[in-house]
């Protein structure tokens, strides 16, 4: 799957239901029959909405972890926890689950925002926070993630 592109403000109905915006859905097309996994993200109180490949490709590398370290499973569990899959419906609907909408703090306005080869689902009040607390410290952020002159580096 290519990289998804985009930041769109959408609205959420009473029972959760989000209608994906079209340029979304247009991308996300190739996926849409799959399904996909939404789940609580781990950094910030966001959702994580992956297509069915990408969560399986992830599962394959957490499948690895050794289950007989403590801390390993206690990270399988915390990691899945509130995981759900879901389903894209013939008018274009997702149904966010209560629990998600609640992790979330997801109110009638958010923000869907391409993560390269996921969707994160935001409250929009929180997404602009997140954003405004991250741009004093983002040039610096970028400089010590992009910046390297190594193989892991852009530049």
């Amino acid at each position: 799957m290519n990289s998804l592109i985009g930041t769109y403000e959408c609205k959420v109905d009473a029972k959760g239901r989000l209608m994906l915006p079209a340029a979304l859905k247009k991308q996300l097309a190739p996926v849409l029959q799959n399904g996909f996994v939404l789940k609580r993200a781990v950094f910030q109180p966001c959702l994580e909405l992956y297509p069915m490949a990408e969560w399986e490709a992830l599962m394959q590398n957490i499948n690895k972890l050794n289950r007989f370290k403590k801390k390993n499973n206690d990270f399988i569990r915390r990691f899945t926890a509130g995981v759900k899959v879901v389903e894209v419906d013939a008018t274009g609907r997702l149904l966010v689950p209560k629990d998600l909408v609640a992790f979330a703090g997801i109110s009638k306005e958010i923000v869907v925002s391409s993560a390269i080869n996921i969707v994160e689902i935001w409250d929009k009040d929180r997404y602009e926070q997140a954003i405004d607390d991250a741009t004093g410290d983002f040039a610096d952020l970028a400089e010590e993630v992009m910046g390297q002159d190594d193989e892991h580096g852009i530049s």
